[in-house]
């Protein structure tokens, strides 16, 4: 019943991270990362065939390596979040409670996508906060 439920889940997930690609509400990066770990539990083909894609292979494998994500990375979600969201907010002239609610969102999401840890936390550091 887990391997299905999970299957049917990583499913979803890439469905919605693809969909996310285009649509500024729907985050991509979250999506696909619970994608691969659903994958990783279900069905090993299709979560390598998310590793190694040629486009978000290399930040799915060190998430799943490292919990982290490199600063380019970031760098271009944040000019997608800020190019997507801008041209949703130019679309929906004079609907400014709309254009105030996108906004809201794009600062949350980028608040989010910037805590994320660009290194992995070394065991010296750990220590030394003592």
């Amino acid at each position: 019943m887990k391997k299905p439920l999970c299957f049917t889940l990583g499913s979803l997930a890439f469905s919605l991270g693809f969909v996310g690609i285009f649509l500024p509400l729907l985050p991509t990066t979250p999506f696909m990362i619970l994608a691969a770990g659903c994958f990783a539990k279900s069905s090993p083909r299709f979560h390598q065939a998310l590793i190694n894609n040629r486009w978000i292979g290399a930040d799915l494998q060190r998430w799943e390596r490292e919990g982290t994500m490199s600063r380019a990375t970031k760098k271009r979600a944040t000019w997608v979040i800020l190019a997507t969201f801008s041209l949703s907010i130019v679309v929906l002239y004079d609907r400014h409670w709309l254009q105030l609610m996108l906004l809201a969102l794009a600062v949350v999401l980028l608040f989010f996508l910037w805590r994320v840890p660009e290194n992995k936390p070394s065991v010296n550091s750990l220590s030394n906060r003592d």
